[in-house]
């Protein structure tokens, strides 16, 4: 971290105080209350009903504060909650940040965390309201993200049919497999693979497709967070279906290539392309949409928009006709 006056030095005050300028610096909608009183004051449309989603991101298990800046941690820390609105079908309103951190962070780490999160709340139409400090040990970030529905239903897990084509909006195994070059710490490769590292640091979830596909006739749709096979089957369950996923949808270069040049001397290229078809399988963290449309309702167009699948009265989850068993990562069970 860089140096400094630390948040020990100003004391929590004086970091709330900053980080309100910080925020104040994008304009609240109107007839909305920010941060300066004991809570917000959000005007979520005219739908009474509420989106809300919160998740939390701890140091050493979620980002590095070696690999990752200040800046990179706040967008993160936005962008996975606001994915969660846009599965909905909802539209990104409103950011609640809570922040722990040790005595000796310097006040201009927070700054830029705050920065971060501003800047990410923006690209999804969204501000951040308030929120609240704490000392901890560790840097701890909890977001709770609020949303609105503007009179749509909410798109749910349950809605998938057999027939139903399966689409996927956003990268797919590209944060896991920054993940894993930021692991084997060779410069050198994270250097040659910086789009993968870039998003692990910072995904990109397709702001504002949520909402389009919920007009456009979604049956089921979820975030990417926890890997393909994991979040699909929750839509599997959900839904009492089964699917058929084919894996020539997500070929990607990029993948191959970093799992070419992370792969141990004397393997060839099928043990490559497993490590490749395991991230986007298993990786997580990519925040794209997964979503299930009727057959005779095309999608909206995206430039990341591809078809991995076809529901299946058959249950269980087959990729290339072989079943597969729902994997993915589980914070108390680990990867698998």
């Amino acid at each position: 971290m860089a140096d400094g006056p630390t948040l020990a030095d100003v004391g929590e005050f004086a970091l709330i105080a900053r980080i309100a300028e910080i925020i104040g610096e994008t304009p609240v909608p109107r007839g909305d209350i920010g941060v300066g009183d004991d809570a917000a004051v959000i005007r979520l449309g005219r739908d009474p009903r509420v989106v809300a989603t919160t998740d939390m991101l701890v140091e050493g298990r979620h980002f590095r504060l070696d690999w990752s800046s200040a800046y990179d941690i706040g967008r993160k820390a936005a962008a996975q909650n606001l994915a969660d609105i846009e599965a909905m079908g909802a539209r990104p309103v409103s950011l609640l940040i809570g922040l722990g951190a040790p005595g000796s962070t310097p006040l201009s780490w927070a700054e830029d965390f705050a920065r971060g999160l501003v800047h990410e709340a923006a690209a999804a139409g969204a501000v951040v309201s308030g929120g609240d400090t704490v000392q901890s040990d560790l840097v701890t970030v909890s977001v709770t993200a609020l949303g609105s529905l503007d009179g749509r239903l909410p798109i749910l897990r349950l809605g998938a049919a057999p027939g139903d084509p399966v689409f996927a909006a956003g990268r797919l195994g590209w944060s896991a497999a920054g993940l894993a070059l930021l692991e084997r710490a060779d410069a050198g490769l994270v250097t040659r693979h910086g789009a993968l590292v870039d998003a692990h640091r910072v995904p990109c979830p397709p702001y504002g497709y949520g909402t389009a596909v919920s007009v456009a006739g979604a049956t089921a749709m979820i975030d990417l967070s926890d890997g393909l096979l994991a979040d699909l089957g929750h839509i599997l369950e959900e839904s009492g279906v089964g699917v058929d996923l084919d894996s020539v949808s997500w070929q990607d270069a990029a993948l191959f290539a970093a799992a070419a040049d992370l792969g141990a001397e004397g393997l060839g290229a099928a043990e490559w392309g497993a490590n490749a078809d395991r991230w986007v399988l298993a990786g997580g963290e990519d925040h794209a949409l997964l979503f299930t449309m009727r057959p005779a309702s095309p999608p909206p167009p995206h430039p990341l928009l591809r078809r991995i699948g076809t529901v299946s009265a058959t249950a269980g989850l087959r990729v290339d006709g072989v079943l597969a068993a729902p994997a993915g990562f589980d914070h108390f069970l680990g990867t698998p």
